[in-house]
């Protein structure tokens, strides 16, 4: 399926646009984690290599903001099915600028998606 389809059938609900790649789309999240939270969305999901490709962009995305000062680190998230969160039924990649002091302890990144397992140093 392609984008265009998606978003004609109502799957894709993306509408703020920042970039276009060679083969991904760039959204800001409507229900933004912190500013500038973008999905990377593939022009096309019937294509084997969408996934790498959408996340390559955001990881090169990521390490330019952190380079300009746009923010000091990221997190990079796909959710994959319903029992993993995913209420988007197109394949999307999640780039979630993060700042210093943003959350009180960061300890554990992307670990915090399951509560109490993010800071497992404790």
């Amino acid at each position: 399926m392609k984008l265009t389809e998606a978003q004609q059938a109502g799957i894709a609900p993306w509408d703020q646009q920042v970039d276009e790649k060679i083969t991904t789309m760039v959204y800001l999240d409507r229900y933004p984690c912190t500013p500038g939270h973008r999905l990377y969305v593939p022009k096309d999901n019937d294509n084997a290599n969408w996934i790498v490709s959408a996340f390559e962009d955001a990881l090169a995305d990521g390490n330019a903001m952190v380079a300009l000062g746009e923010c000091d680190a990221f997190n990079i998230g796909y959710n994959h099915g319903v029992a993993a969160g995913q209420t988007v039924m197109y394949p999307h990649i999640h780039l979630i600028p993060r700042r210093t002091g943003d959350v009180e302890d960061p300890v554990g990144g992307v670990r915090n998606t399951i509560p109490g397992k993010g800071n497992y140093k404790k």
